[in-house]
């Protein structure tokens, strides 16, 4: 049991990992009798999602102590998190615009998966439902974007209140802490929950499906590691001035549970456990952009609404012109912010983006078989998008310790 504990988390996880898909594949759809395994696991680490995201966020907003340090925070990460959701979904736009993976698709020979029914909300109404109107149903519902405006007004008030908020911040601090303690306990399941996720992903997709739409997997693939390695890569070095080989070094954990899992939301605790402890990113900092980037920052999640908006355009015939390609970047913007961090939400939010260019809501049948391949690394961008604007929030305001990102060789 020792040498078990001494083996680190992250090597855990992709042994698991790697043995999951393997067992998945020897033993096919008979691997589905283990998936009450992963699925203990997924429900376990979800429980933490709104307890994590309310203590922390509301604690790192009251940490900063100063509104005007909370708008430099705030402000750089939004532009941030605007300006890299916009380059990834035009990302996503190109490859699929020169590779068209769409073109020559039989959809007579694809395996249709269940197709979501869209929402029917207008703008007006996704902007009221940010608003929580009750925040104990919203908590309920692990509604997160209305949750984390709750949370940032309790934060604001507690600054505001100044000497007498004092003690109820302290009580958000305890609560952290106590979270982060019970996160721990939680991850020493991944390596168990992983296994039993791949081994029924593998054993349940087949290789019929992934060769179908072979072109679109791979550019989804393509797109996320561009995105990772060169645009992020760029922002560590030039922005953050740190090493990238640290810096991903640093979050390795986060990158093979968020694969995993595919759930942004599900790997929150890690992500702040690596920022902070490998990274060097201050827990103000890291609790506040992190919970934040959770929800909003989905760069993975924008660019493949873009590439997938394309696909469906190809197959179905439907020209776009280049007012079509603008109101994708913003809408695939907008469905990335408003898609939760949990495996399959990406399908959901597909039907905004389609439904303003006249793309048919079939295409959503077309990629459902395979969007859990695809999700898992999707969500890898996200997560890792997340970790480089904290790192790059953290050193535009001295927030960043590089001692601790230095210490993360031995990690």
């Amino acid at each position: 049991m020792k040498t078990w504990f001494r083996i680190p988390l992250w090597q855990r996880v992709i042994a698991a990992l790697v043995l999951g898909v393997v067992t998945g594949l020897l033993w096919g759809p008979g691997s589905e009798s283990i998936k009450i395994i992963g699925d203990v696991f997924i429900a376990s680490i979800k429980m933490l999602v709104v307890p994590l995201i309310f203590f922390s966020l509301v604690s790192g907003v009251a940490a900063i102590g100063d509104l005007r340090k909370l708008g430099a925070v705030g402000g750089r990460a939004m532009l941030l998190f605007v300006v890299t959701g916009q380059i990834a979904v035009w990302l996503g736009l190109f490859l699929g615009t020169v590779i068209q993976p769409g073109i020559g698709v039989d959809a007579s020979n694809i395996e249709m998966g269940p197709v979501p029914e869209p929402s029917g909300e207008g703008w007006r109404q996704m902007v009221l439902s940010i608003i929580p109107q009750s925040p104990v149903q919203v908590m309920a519902d692990v509604n997160v974007l209305p949750l984390i405006v709750f949370a940032l007004l309790i934060g604001i008030g507690i600054l505001m209140a100044k000497e007498e908020g004092e003690p109820v911040g302290r009580i958000f601090d305890s609560g952290s802490v106590v979270m982060q303690k019970v996160t721990i306990i939680v991850m020493e399941l991944t390596p168990f929950g992983v296994f039993a996720l791949m081994a029924w992903v593998a054993g349940n997709l087949g290789y019929d499906a992934l060769i179908a739409l072979a072109k679109l997997v791979g550019l989804n693939y393509l797109g996320c590691l561009l995105i990772i390695f060169v645009m992020y890569s760029a922002m560590i070095k030039l922005l953050a001035r740190l090493p990238v080989r640290d810096f991903f070094r640093g979050i390795i954990d986060a990158m093979a549970v968020s694969y995993s899992t595919a759930s942004s939301n599900a790997t929150l605790p890690v992500t702040m456990r690596c920022a902070e402890r490998n990274l060097g990113v201050s827990p103000s900092v890291s609790s506040f952009v992190l919970s934040l980037g959770a929800t909003i920052n989905m760069n993975g999640t924008a660019m493949y609404l873009g590439l997938a908006t394309l696909f469906g355009a190809q197959v179905f015939g439907v020209d776009l012109s280049w007012t079509d390609y603008f109101m994708i970047s913003i809408t695939a913007t907008l469905g990335a912010v408003g898609a939760a961090g949990i495996p399959g939400a990406g399908l959901i939010m597909m039907a905004l983006v389609f439904g303003t260019v006249g793309v048919p809501l079939e295409t959503i049948a077309f990629v459902a078989g395979v969007d859990r391949i695809m999700d898992m690394m999707r969500t890898v961008t996200n997560v890792s998008g997340d970790a480089t604007v904290a790192t790059v929030v953290a050193h535009m305001t001295g927030e960043l310790d590089r001692a601790e990102l230095i210490s993360a060789d031995d990690v």
